[in-house]
């Protein structure tokens, strides 16, 4: 329970803040049947608010049946929790992730049958992906050549011109999709190397739960490129007073988005849940660049007031930047092309001195990680 925290600030109250962290750990195993929970007094001293409030959560965590509290014992997660509790809690979010998708759909002309056919096609797809060989065996760069799909970051960039430097016969392609639109083009064989900063909401992980997801069975290795600071991009001087994630729905503040897909923009949506914050009450929310130096251009231009990336970019641009989250960019690659020379000299690139003596010098990044291998 040590990783709870809590918003002061935040629309939802925080005794609901406290209710949905502790079903958010059980519904993915943090916390298991039997498990008790800190006393009122303590968790309300690490949280920095009323016991009252902390009572108040626990009580109404009891009356939904997830935890059970003994006189003298505590309060303990309820052990017939698994099943039904479970069960619901993801139901409710699958619901939540295709009812989104389905309106915007429809609110872009689909007809409903096209929407059920494209879901069906989709599904079956998928089935058959999970009974094939793995992508990197469907398909294969001709060798001296290595297609790159991901998100976009300037440590990227550079690492792209230095390996080009140093191996010119080597035909390079780079697309900046999203860290979701990399690994799914790799999944699928459209790609050898991914580039993703994706934070899983139930975990509180970077990249990995998505991996094992979209890879089940298959042998993917996920080498860190560098990790990185991400926060709010502002004009010099920070002329509107900007303070944080919460300020984006203050009236006449105009913001700049990513696109959807993108490990940014699903930091900011799960960062906009725990504030209790809207998406329709932010301006320019659907307002979308697809590189982290086209959201700070908009607000250097005047063109926006705010935009959520890194501080690499801000400092490009001559903005000011208010930190939010320090995250790691991950490469991700098949084994089966991991052992290729092509990749071999892109490590070496990673890895070399050059390389991170340059990132570590456009400010924001931490390269003592850079190379190396987590799965």
């Amino acid at each position: 329970m040590a990783d709870f925290e809590v918003h002061l600030a935040g629309r939802a109250p925080v005794y609901q803040q406290i209710v949905e962290q502790v079903k958010r750990g059980i519904a993915v195993g943090k916390l298991s049947p039997s498990f008790q929970l800190p006393t009122v007094r303590d968790l309300a001293e690490r949280l920095g608010v009323n016991p009252s409030t902390v009572a108040k959560a626990y009580a109404e965590l009891e009356r939904q049946g997830v935890i059970v509290t003994r006189r003298g014992g505590g309060s303990l997660v309820a052990g017939q929790t698994d099943d039904r509790f479970l069960a619901s809690l993801r139901e409710e979010r699958l619901s939540g992730l295709v009812g989104r998708t389905v309106l915007e759909a429809l609110s872009l002309g689909f007809e409903p049958e096209e929407v059920e056919a494209s879901f069906a096609l989709h599904i079956a797809r998928w089935r058959e992906s999970r009974t094939q060989r793995p992508a990197a065996a469907r398909k294969r760069a001709p060798v001296g050549e290595l297609d790159f799909v991901g998100s976009h970051d300037l440590a990227v960039e550079l690492l792209f011109s230095q390996l080009r430097r140093q191996r010119p016969d080597l035909k390079l392609s780079t697309t900046y999709a999203g860290s979701l639109a990399g690994l799914i083009a790799l999944q699928q064989g459209e790609a050898q190397l991914a580039g993703s900063h994706l934070l899983d909401e139930e975990t509180g992980e970077y990249n990995l739960p998505y991996v094992r997801r979209l890879f089940p069975g298959q042998e993917v290795a996920v080498v860190v490129l560098v990790e990185r600071q991400q926060g709010l991009m502002v004009a010099k001087g920070n002329p509107l007073s900007v303070s944080g994630l919460g300020d984006l729905s203050r009236p006449g503040l105009r913001f700049v988005n990513r696109q959807r897909g993108s490990g940014t923009r699903t930091l900011l949506d799960l960062s906009l849940r725990r504030l209790g914050v809207a998406p329709g009450a932010i301006q320019g929310y659907e307002r979308e660049e697809e590189t982290h130096l086209g959201v700070a251009s908009a607000i250097a231009n005047g063109d926006a007031d705010v935009g959520l990336g890194i501080f690499a970019a801000a400092r490009a641009l001559g903005l000011d930047f208010l930190p939010l989250q320090k995250e790691r960019y991950d490469l991700v690659v098949s084994r089966a092309v991991f052992a290729t020379p092509e990749l071999a000299a892109l490590l070496a690139v990673v890895r070399g001195e050059e390389y991170r003596r340059v990132v570590a010098a456009m400010g924001g990044y931490d390269v003592a990680r850079a190379g190396e291998i987590l799965t």
